[in-house]
């Protein structure tokens, strides 16, 4: 099951995707590694990365919800 990911780069721009186990795997390893390209496969498509400029990456750990919340 993919998980919603956001990458932030130096600058302030900030790519939300979806990734599967794998390749977020794989992208923390190439982040470890150092700079250079990095081809990422998402749910929707290829997307190659500069890691030079990659900042953080932040996994998104809330519950997924579908639906509307009754607080009353």
């Amino acid at each position: 099951m993919a998980e919603r990911v956001d990458i932030g780069f130096v600058g302030g721009q900030v790519l939300s995707i979806r990734l599967d186990e794998e390749p977020l795997r794989q992208l923390r390893s190439a982040l470890q590694s150092g700079a250079g390209w990095h081809d990422l496969q998402a749910e929707d498509g290829q997307v190659a990365l500069d890691l030079g400029k990659v900042a953080y990456v932040r996994l998104d750990s809330a519950p997924h919800r579908v639906g509307f919340i009754n607080e009353g």
